[in-house]
């Protein structure tokens, strides 16, 4: 059977993640430092022997839950800092995987180093337990990295975050798009007939045999109400792809989307000029997942 990874997936570029923010990674240590201290004193998953304990096994087993709770938050703070001053913005889910690695070495020396401090054993300094040490925080911090991330995703969905989409904005540049802009529009009114600069606009609601167009120029907002059905505006824009008919009632600029929330039951859609939301009708949640990854190949790859 072939060996398969989505390398794609990988390397697109994601948002940042709340958990590693500073205003969240205390939160983000504290969850992890009660979830190993817990799991420590329940299970015992690496074996102990009692003799060489040089304290009570609780008081071990808040440090080994201590010490990579620590780390986690100091290894973030670092990270937050150097991003924020080389004013960094670019996030990928193999990125993650690499610091979670690095920062499960860290984690995996420090109970090294601890050993001392803990255990009465002659050989706490050798390679033998040092090696251990890494395999430990390795094997038990993989389980549990993919635990919270399967957690996250729950609860975020009950809170109406994506669920399954790392949506991606499409940040296309303007020699790849459709040159001409400009466009007339047609009505069965010949005096309501009007022109419209495409690339301005940002969604349209339709509202019975008028539409609302809501457009952007230079980050002001109009709002213009025009007499023609949104399935007729609709089939006088077909030689522009990114327009999606996202909701019975909604066509939205899949160029100007930037940030999605909702789950599996229906998405919102958000632009940086506006604060108003564009609602995904749940059963045109594969379309549209499915539009995006077409558009990203047309245009960005």
């Amino acid at each position: 059977m072939r060996f398969y990874i989505n390398t794609e997936h990988l390397i697109n570029e994601i948002e940042y993640p709340t958990r590693y923010q500073s205003q969240n990674l205390i939160k983000s240590s504290v969850i992890v430092f009660f979830i190993i201290l817990t799991f420590l004193l329940l299970f015992k998953p690496f074996g102990v022997y009692d003799p060489e304990l040089k304290m009570h096994y609780l008081f071990i087993c808040f440090f080994h839950a201590f010490a990579p709770a620590f780390i986690l938050f100091a290894y973030f703070e670092v990270l937050n800092h150097y991003r924020k001053t080389k004013f960094q913005t670019k996030w990928t889910l193999l990125q993650e995987y690499s610091h979670i690695g690095i920062l499960l070495v860290l984690i995996g020396t420090s109970s090294f180093l601890m050993r001392d401090l803990l255990y009465n054993n002659p050989n706490n300094w050798s390679w033998n337990y040092f090696f251990e040490e890494i395999r430990n925080c390795l094997v038990a911090g993989i389980f549990f990295y993919f635990f919270i991330r399967l957690a996250s995703f729950y609860f975020e969905s009950k809170k109406g975050s994506p669920f399954v989409l790392q949506f991606t904005p499409l940040a296309v540049e303007a020699e790849k798009t459709i040159s001409k802009s400009n466009l007339f529009i047609s009505t069965q009114v010949k005096q309501d007939d009007f022109s419209l600069d495409i690339d301005q606009l940002l969604f349209v609601k339709a509202d019975g045999n008028y539409i609302e167009l809501t457009k952007s120029n230079n980050n002001q907002i109009t709002t213009e109400v025009k007499r023609i059905s949104l399935t007729q505006f609709e089939t006088q824009i077909v030689d522009y792809p990114h327009f999606f008919r996202c909701h019975r009632t909604y066509l939205v600029n899949m160029f100007k989307v930037q940030k999605i929330s909702g789950n599996s039951q229906g998405y919102l859609l958000s632009f940086n000029e506006t604060n108003v939301k564009i609602p995904v009708s749940r059963k045109q949640i594969n379309n549209f997942n499915n539009y995006h990854q077409e558009l990203r190949r047309k245009y960005i790859a």
